[in-house]
């Protein structure tokens, strides 16, 4: 029988290995004394000082001391919590630093540069760059006032290059940073600065790619949180694009809200009346005009239709099936601008669902029937539809109907005239 050989183990290899590691104490105090024994001697002068971290690189662990690197080049030493710098050690603290830098644009620029070239240089930086920056900016409310006006400058700058994500911010939505207007204070210089620096349109972007847009009100202090105080804050910094964006994202989260909401009713069969008050209430609130209230109904009623497949059912089934409806669209198609607005939405609902192409001008006729449609918007609808969807079809349906209108116009005109 021959006898099984046993395949050779590494165990000594770890042994090795963990000796290692225990040899190797955690030492931030100590990388950091070698890091800004290199930075002074560099005597102010970034480019040597890039130069020295640049070549640190190869005999100091930035690996495992990443975070340390940037608490140094931001605010001179090891950041303890609270935003204090710690000053235990051979060489605590450096004056190549962000916090001790001129805070003019030039100088924050200058600074920039290392960072990049730094994170170019040694890539894994990257990802500890972006939790060393939501640390830090836990830590603002120990920081002096000018301080923070330097920080959210680099942090503008940083946003703009790509450094770190604009989602960042999100971190200063907290309670400690929001009382005493710090968290607003902060965001109005970093957005500012990115407008200065790269103009409006950057910045609008890095909005919605940190998905901030929507926000905005976030970043007000409990108690002064409201459109007024946002509005006027964002205006003092001339940050009106801003403004615009934001209300632009609250008026899509309303309509989406309603919608939801309708649907939500539709779906419990609430009495038309009450739904009628509730969409009113809702529409009042967020500032939706009827004419977009009416398209939304059109919408949400129609989701909940299911179709026959033949085509010479299924007009009759869905003029059956809105005809229901007709007080809820009557409500708010009170004026010309909601009724052509509505009757578009139909034009395009048709054209959109191929079955109901046939469908549009009987559906148009019981619209009108019921007084949701008035004959004013038919005829001007028929002169000059909003939408080509479909148009020359529907204008052929409508041709027999519209003669009838306008020769029912003529008489009772005439009739008019008569008396």
């Amino acid at each position: 029988m021959s006898q099984k050989v046993e395949k050779p183990v590494l165990s000594g290899q770890r042994i090795k290995t963990r000796k290692r590691d225990e040899k190797e104490k955690y030492d931030p105090n100590g990388f950091r004394d070698a890091l800004v024994q290199g930075l002074e001697r560099a005597g102010g002068d970034l480019d040597a000082a890039y130069k020295f971290l640049d070549a640190a690189g190869s005999k100091l662990d930035y690996r495992r001391y990443g975070e340390v690197i940037f608490d140094v080049l931001i605010a001179g030493g090891l950041l303890l919590p609270g935003g204090s710098v710690s000053m235990d050690g051979e060489s605590p603290k450096t004056n190549t630093c962000i916090f001790t830098a001129n805070e003019d644009m030039e100088t924050m620029r200058n600074f920039e540069q290392v960072f990049v070239k730094l994170m170019r240089r040694y890539k894994y930086l990257e990802k500890m760059f972006e939790e060393e920056m939501k640390k830090v900016l836990v830590y603002l409310k120990g920081f002096e006032p000018l301080q923070r006006i330097k920080l959210a400058r680099m942090t503008a700058l940083w946003i703009g290059n790509g450094c770190v994500p604009p989602s960042v911010l999100l971190v200063l939505v907290n309670e400690h940073l929001l009382k005493d207007n710090l968290a607003l204070d902060f965001v109005l210089e970093v957005f500012a600065t990115v407008k200065a620096e790269r103009g409006v349109t950057s910045l609008v972007t890095a909005l919605k790619r940190g998905q901030l847009e929507g926000r905005l009100l976030e970043f007000l202090p409990l108690n002064r949180r409201s459109e007024d105080v946002l509005a006027s804050s964002f205006a003092s910094r001339g940050l009106g694009e801003l403004l615009r964006l934001h209300r632009a994202q609250a008026s899509q989260e309303a309509r989406r809200e309603l919608t939801q909401a309708l649907l939500d009713e539709l779906a419990e069969e609430k009495p038309i009346r009450d739904l009628i008050q509730e969409l009113r209430d809702m529409a009042a609130k967020h500032a939706i005009p009827d004419h977009e209230v009416v398209a939304i109904i059109w919408q949400c009623v129609m989701s909940r239709g299911e179709w026959n497949k033949k085509e010479e059912l299924l007009a009759e089934q869905a003029a059956k099936h809105l005809r229901h409806y007709t007080p809820l669209l009557a409500a708010f198609a009170q004026s010309a601008k909601a009724e052509i607005a509505l009757l578009t939405k139909v034009q395009e609902y048709c054209y959109e669902n191929m079955n109901f192409m046939r469908a549009f001008s009987k559906l148009v006729v019981m619209l009108y029937k019921t007084n949701v449609l008035s004959e004013e918007v038919i005829l001007k609808w028929y002169r000059e539809p909003n939408s080509s969807k479909g148009k020359m079809m529907f204008l052929d349906q409508m041709k027999k109907f519209v003669e009838w209108l306008q020769s029912a116009e003529e008489e009772s005109e005439s009739g008019e005239e008569e008396d």
